[in-house]
């Protein structure tokens, strides 16, 4: 194993104090326990937007934290759930008196320790609005999930939802926003190569260095199917028809198309990719009316890449062009 890092216990701990460094003035990083929130959090009489997971994602979701987009973000350890307390004490961090929406990927231990979080909340007289994403078309079942994957539609939700609230909107509307996103977004990934998580020490599957994984989801899970590696045209097909055929897209409807590296895939190779996917949806008589393209929702340092498609609607639009201020997205400011 090579990696940057002094010791894997130290990994998730050691990357807080440097994104507390980095980004002074824009986030605050509490480490005991662990969550990142806006630097102005709470913000009174607005509704709050929080999200986590396990740690090996980022930017998801501490580099979402900022103007107009998430006012916390916990992370866990890597590829592990973030603990109710930690997700609790959050929530209180943010709660400006508007109430907090969780944005929680389908994930069994994201499920059951933001619910549980959500719980302590209410006891402690939060509003609590919680919205599941499960965006992923590739499996209906997988081994950390009852139910499809959520993955790279989160990226959008949280954009969306956080434009929504810094908008001033009430909780019950952004939630259903946020369930609407939701219903929406279809997203399938593939990888190239594994990724080695620090306490493993080896990678999470082996691929031949002819092979590709179809389908995979963001901690190493197997997915569809395994093949021969093909042209990045064919591959943009592979991951384009089930999208499309998923939902099923409309045409003459807008959409957003979002095309994500895995961590260890240039940023030349995710613009191939888009190009042909941009192609594939014009022929299916859907205009690409926002883009996304880079590294945005990860798996430590696999290759490869996912798709993402959404629907768009008007009230959609307006939120995802609305300012932005993170450390990994950022405009109109």
């Amino acid at each position: 194993m090579k990696k940057l890092i002094n010791a894997p216990e130290n990994v998730v701990d050691e990357a807080l104090a440097g994104m507390a460094l980095a980004h002074e003035g824009l986030l605050r990083v509490s480490r005991a326990p662990a969550f990142v929130v806006r630097a102005d959090a709470p913000v009174a009489g607005k509704v709050s937007v929080l999200s986590g997971g396990g740690s090996g994602h980022e930017p998801m979701h501490g580099g979402f934290v900022g103007r107009g987009m998430l006012d916390g973000a916990c992370p866990g350890a890597v590829f592990t759930s973030p603990t109710p307390d930690q997700i609790f004490e959050a929530t209180r961090a943010v709660d400006g008196g508007a109430g907090v929406l969780h944005i929680v990927k389908n994930y069994t231990g994201d499920i059951m320790n933001f619910e549980m979080a959500a719980e302590l909340a209410r006891d402690a007289g939060i509003a609590v609005e919680s919205v599941v994403v499960n965006d992923d078309v590739a499996v209906e079942d997988s081994l950390y999930t009852a139910g499809r994957r959520g993955v790279g539609t989160t990226v959008l939700a949280e954009k969306i939802c956080g434009g929504a609230a810094e908008a001033g909107r009430p909780l019950a509307e952004v939630a259903e926003l946020c369930r609407r996103v939701n219903a929406k977004g279809r997203s399938m990934g593939m990888a190239l190569s594994a990724c080695t998580v620090p306490h493993a020490g080896k990678p999470s599957f082996e691929l031949g260095p002819d092979e590709m994984e179809v389908g995979i989801g963001i901690h190493g899970e197997p997915g569809r199917r395994r093949e021969k590696i093909a042209p990045a045209d064919r591959i943009a097909e592979l991951l384009m028809q089930p999208i499309l055929d998923d939902l099923p897209f409309k045409s003459g409807s807008d959409v957003l198309l979002f095309v994500n590296g895995m961590g260890g895939t240039p940023l030349v190779e995710l613009y191939i990719v888009y190009r042909k996917a941009h192609a594939i949806a014009q022929e299916r008589g859907l205009r690409v009316a926002r883009n996304l393209v880079g590294s945005y929702i990860t798996s430590l340092e696999m290759a490869g890449v996912s798709i993402t498609l959404l629907e768009l609607d008007d009230e959609m639009k307006r939120y995802w062009d609305a300012p932005v201020h993170t450390a990994a997205l950022r405009w109109g400011v």
